[in-house]
């Protein structure tokens, strides 16, 4: 893999309008998500596009406890922005190299909430499947440029990772939920033949993840504790409630194992080469 040298060099202007820009907008954008998501009162996303994304909507949809870890999401954005804004990082490399990216990913966000809001679940997805192509850039950027200071190093690894793998396991509950709406719904497969199928799929994806970023275990291993907490949800969710489905809480429980062992063994191999 081609590592890129993250060189810290004198800050130019261009580098000031990014850091404040970037302050600035994240700030709006997490303000506009929470407004959106009914924090401020209103609707609740769970509540909008008539429950299309409710906990119980479709057999992979995470239970409700699950999206409590927006608010670490949010909290790890805030601090990222606030770091790269302070002036001893305005040269930062790696900065440089994401910065911009992670502020189009807030953006993108609270974009999927009004999306949300305005009862578009395809829109929904369209934007969704967007946002994990931003983040995805981001990883790519954060493998292959080398870690420069220690701290914004270690908060945008760790925000993007935990980013990242809540994210792709979001837009697995997004794609079924807008099947279901479509009432394309189970592909002539079974609604549970459906979901252990798309389990599989996500496994594989955390898999792929963990084997990408193995020699920066800063990013892989949020990566896949954010994606196991995701899984174990939609399998703790087809436990109880409307939706209980042993085979697919087995799968989702199986799934939430290998995301979050993946990275760990990956990591553990590229340190002994």
């Amino acid at each position: 893999m081609t590592s890129l040298t993250a060189t810290t060099g004198t800050a130019t202007t261009r580098d000031r309008v990014r850091q404040v820009v970037v302050l600035v907008g994240s700030l709006v954008a997490a303000l506009g998500a929470a407004y959106g998501s009914g924090a401020f009162g209103g609707q609740s996303t769970a509540d909008a596009a008539g429950g299309a994304l409710s906990a119980s909507a479709t057999p992979l949809a995470p239970d409700t406890p699950a999206f409590s870890i927006w608010s670490v999401i949010y909290t790890a954005l805030l601090v990222f922005a606030v770091v790269q804004a302070l002036p001893r990082y305005a040269s930062d490399a790696r900065l440089r190299a994401v910065s911009w990216w992670l502020l189009a990913s807030m953006l993108l966000n609270a974009l999927w909430i009004g999306v949300v809001q305005a009862g578009s679940v395809g829109g929904s997805v369209l934007v969704i499947v967007a946002l994990v192509v931003v983040l995805s850039v981001v990883l790519v950027r954060l493998v292959r440029t080398s870690h420069t200071a220690a701290l914004p190093s270690a908060v945008t690894d760790v925000t993007t990772g935990l980013y990242l793998g809540w994210v792709s396991v979001a837009t697995l509950a997004n794609v079924a939920a807008f099947l279901t709406v479509a009432e394309i719904g189970e592909l002539g497969l079974g609604a549970t033949t459906w979901s252990v199928v798309v389990l599989a799929a996500g496994a594989a994806l955390s898999v792929a993840y963990a084997v990408f970023a193995r020699v920066r275990p800063a990013v892989a291993l949020p990566i896949g504790l954010a994606m196991a907490w995701g899984l174990a949800w939609i399998g703790l969710g087809r436990t109880n409630g409307p939706l209980v489905d042993a085979t697919v809480a087995n799968a989702a429980f199986v799934a939430s194992a290998v995301a979050l062992l993946a990275p760990v063994v990956t990591t553990l191999v590229a340190r002994r080469r």
